[in-house]
């Protein structure tokens, strides 16, 4: 699809036409076609690099901007950079059968991906092959969803397998080292968010390895930061704790 701009007449090529519906008014965006999915996984963070042109159409095929009131009404704001951003995180990107079918295939792989990269089985430790994971997702006929990105997707997925096979995410293994004054109290608040304390020893100082749930990383690095005013260490020793060897599914 090739179209002309009516203000400087310049053909757009490769056009990617994002579009969403508001106030019973259509809104369109001229996008570059790779760059969409980009922006919304959260691999390209540069506006310009997305947007053909920084302007909202009615209609991008026929070169019809969109007026100004209509935006505002809509949008609640005329600022275009903003309009551009909403449109392209909740419009839906128009495609041929074709392109959908092979962009979500794409996206089905490169969560089955996500999945198998953050994850083990709990009893052996070992990580599931990602041709396993996609098996497991056709399974529970998961359908991918094209406007949430696939790291958001790959949370969800986790959530669902969880009900069919024996899957959790791989812990991150910690060190940390608190002051002697800090210890005792601190340990109590971080007991809640360690799975499992693997090495402890408490003499001028408590030092500690453990294994954590990734998703409390940060809620342990704060609380060490903030409880010994910066005094304590965390340190990461492996992100993944997993055993050598794929898991199979017999």
């Amino acid at each position: 699809m090739s179209i002309f701009t009516p203000t400087n007449q310049i053909r757009l090529t490769n056009v990617a036409v994002v579009r969403t519906k508001k106030g019973g008014k259509r809104f369109e965006i001229a996008c570059y076609k790779n760059k969409v999915m980009n922006w919304r996984s959260g691999a390209e963070k540069d506006l310009d690099e997305v947007l053909q042109t920084p302007t909202v159409f009615i209609n991008v095929s026929k070169g019809q901007v969109a007026k100004k009131e209509d935006l505002s009404k809509a949008f609640g704001t005329d600022d275009l950079t903003e309009i551009c951003k909403e449109i392209l995180a909740k419009g839906e990107l128009q495609v041929s059968d074709k392109e959908r079918h092979n962009q979500l295939e794409q996206m089905f792989r490169d969560i089955a991906t996500i999945v198998a990269e953050k994850c083990v089985n709990p009893e052996t430790k070992r990580p599931y092959t990602v041709s396993l994971i996609e098996r497991a997702m056709k399974d529970i006929h998961y359908s991918v969803k094209a406007n949430k990105s696939t790291k958001q997707q790959a949370l969800e997925v986790i959530r669902q397998l969880k009900e069919s096979i024996q899957i959790q995410r791989a812990h991150m293994r910690l060190r940390f080292v608190l002051p002697a004054k800090d210890g005792k109290r601190l340990k109590e608040k971080l007991k809640p968010l360690i799975k499992v304390v693997e090495d402890e020893d408490f003499d001028e100082q408590l030092e500690m390895v453990c294994l954590i749930d990734p998703g409390c990383f940060r809620e342990i690095d704060e609380l060490i930061r903030c409880e010994t005013k910066g005094k304590g260490t965390l340190e990461v020793l492996s992100l993944k704790d997993v055993e050598e060897g794929e898991e199979r599914l017999e």
